[in-house]
């Protein structure tokens, strides 16, 4: 499969390293010296690839998405921060017929702890005298707080809980990503957390999703589809 990788920072590197050891091709990186280009002058660049995958910033996941529809090649979108963009961007890869697959956290390991929280919060959901917490920690250099991950996090919870949680998220030094969920009674505390140890974890189902995505046509959650992902 040919890639092209939006983004070369840290995720881009260790997306790059896996895909080369799966056995994949790198044919495109768009670095900070391509953020000049609109569109247009990018779509061109980018049809040299099978398949997108997308970790820069929220401002410019819109450029990106209009790209790679414009260039014919379906997106696994990494990025974080654009949910408010949401239903524009969605419009743009349904006009296009073309195909993105998104995710507030591409690591597997959270996309299982979406569920375990979720059946956690339906259980809890039954003693009005539990209340919801959510804290999520990072390390300085991540820009968005809460972090996606935590703002997914909290919708769930809050589809079973009256009261949603609110969220504390702490940004210092070199935190590891780090997201507990906690139930808080009068007599004792519940928490799950889920710690990650490296980016690999995120590199692997970046690349997992864009190995599902290419064929399809639409527009996708990743944890809405990880039963397919392989």
């Amino acid at each position: 499969m040919k890639i092209a990788l939006i983004g070369h920072g840290s995720m881009g590197k260790t997306v790059q390293a896996l895909a080369l050891e799966k056995g994949h091709e790198i044919t495109v990186i768009v670095n900070a010296g391509h953020s000049g280009l609109d569109a247009g002058e990018l779509a061109s660049t980018l049809q040299a690839a099978d398949v997108a995958i997308d970790f820069t910033t929220a401002a410019s996941v819109r450029r990106n998405v209009e790209a790679c529809m414009m260039a014919g090649i379906p997106l696994a979108e990494g990025t974080t921060g654009w949910l408010a963009e949401i239903d524009s961007i969605k419009k743009v890869v349904s006009e296009s017929g073309g195909a993105l697959v998104y995710g507030a956290n591409f690591s597997i390991g959270v996309n299982l702890f979406y569920r375990v929280v979720d059946f956690a919060a339906r259980l809890i959901s039954k003693f009005p005298e539990y209340e919801a917490f959510l804290e999520e920690q990072h390390h300085s250099r991540k820009k968005d707080a809460p972090s996606g991950t935590a703002l997914k996090l909290q919708e769930i919870v809050s589809t079973h809980v009256d009261r949603g949680p609110s969220v504390s998220a702490t940004r210092a030094g070199n935190i590891p990503g780090t997201h507990r969920v906690g139930f808080d009674g009068p007599a004792d505390q519940i928490m799950l957390e889920h710690t990650a140890r490296s980016r690999e974890g995120f590199a692997l189902g970046a690349i997992k999703a864009a190995e599902w995505v290419v064929g399809k046509k639409g527009f996708f959650e990743f944890s809405e589809v990880l039963d397919e992902i392989k």
